[in-house]
């Protein structure tokens, strides 16, 4: 009789576990560890798989990234409306840093420091930037920014700069970026408030500083204000009456002078101004003017 009752019992199991193994199943895949080679191997490829594989991340406000060890640092830049000018009110005010007028920009990169010496002698010493070397005026080179060295030139610097990244990537900011990325989101005179002192920027000295000597701006830029006036793309106009508002560079073929930003190492502070604008032949090396560089962004 006991053997008769075992048997029933074991039948009764075996029934049981035949009948909730798929539930067994589904609890053990929920809650025992997975192969996640395998599982990966199980899934069906969508159409989009290799869409995904091959989009590339997109960047983030305030990331910064290199595209390769000798080109510099980036900082992304989201973009948006500004905007662009001086009031008439403001102290040191020049006639052509408006009308005032808003302005929309497109995100893109911008380099967080200005191009240095020691970025400018890597391009020589690969046989670019038209063979010339600036002179440092005594001050250093190495980490302090490159100075002496026309619109032209850099121009040159840039053509090395984009065999070394492999494309057609980098450029000279246009006038509305570089103002735009100098205020930092403010709209006093100096992205540090309406008035600036020797903590916030080399200005009124009697040498550059290494770049990255002082504080950098809300957006993470340094030296945006004085060190070394710095060139941009455009061609200059004594108004904004017909500038673009999307943020593009006035270009004109038979351009007399080209804009640089940002006032010099021995400029007196308006010169410094976000808004403050000056100009100089294409080919003409100024003893304090440099650049620093933008990335459109893929």
């Amino acid at each position: 009789m006991r053997r008769v009752t075992t048997g029933v019992v074991a039948a009764s199991i075996v029934g049981v576990s035949i009948y909730f193994s798929p539930v067994l199943m589904r609890f053990a895949q929920d809650y025992l560890p997975q192969n996640p080679e395998a599982e990966a191997q199980n899934q069906p490829e969508t159409q989009f798989q290799g869409l995904l594989d091959d989009a590339a991340p997109a960047r983030r406000a305030g990331e910064s990234f290199r595209d390769c060890p000798t080109c510099p640092e980036m900082v992304v830049m989201t973009g948006g409306l500004f905007v662009m000018g001086s009031p008439a009110g403001e102290a040191g005010r020049a006639a052509d840093e408006g009308p005032q007028r808003e302005v929309s920009i497109t995100p893109f990169a911008v380099s967080a420091r200005e191009i240095t010496f020691a970025q400018w002698d890597a391009c020589l010493a690969a046989g670019g930037c038209n063979g010339f070397s600036p002179a440092d005026r005594g001050f250093g080179r190495g980490a302090r920014p490159v100075i002496g060295v026309s619109w032209n030139d850099a121009q040159a610097f840039l053509d090395w700069l984009n065999t070394e990244a492999g494309g057609l990537r980098y450029r000279l900011l246009s006038e509305a970026e570089w103002e735009y990325a100098a205020r930092a989101g403010g709209a006093e005179a100096y992205a540090f408030g309406s008035s600036l002192d020797p903590q916030h920027a080399a200005f009124r000295a009697q040498q550059t500083a290494p770049v990255a000597s002082f504080a950098p701006n809300a957006f993470g830029l340094f030296d945006m204000n004085g060190n070394a006036g710095e060139w941009v793309e455009d061609c200059y106009v004594a108004n904004y009456n017909v500038a673009p508002i999307d943020g593009a560079a006035v270009q004109d073929e038979a351009c007399a002078r080209r804009v640089h930003r940002g006032g010099a190492f021995s400029d007196a502070a308006p010169r410094l101004r976000s808004a403050a604008r000056a100009a100089a032949r294409p080919d003409e090396r100024l003893g304090g003017v440099g650049f620093r560089v933008a990335r459109t962004l893929d």
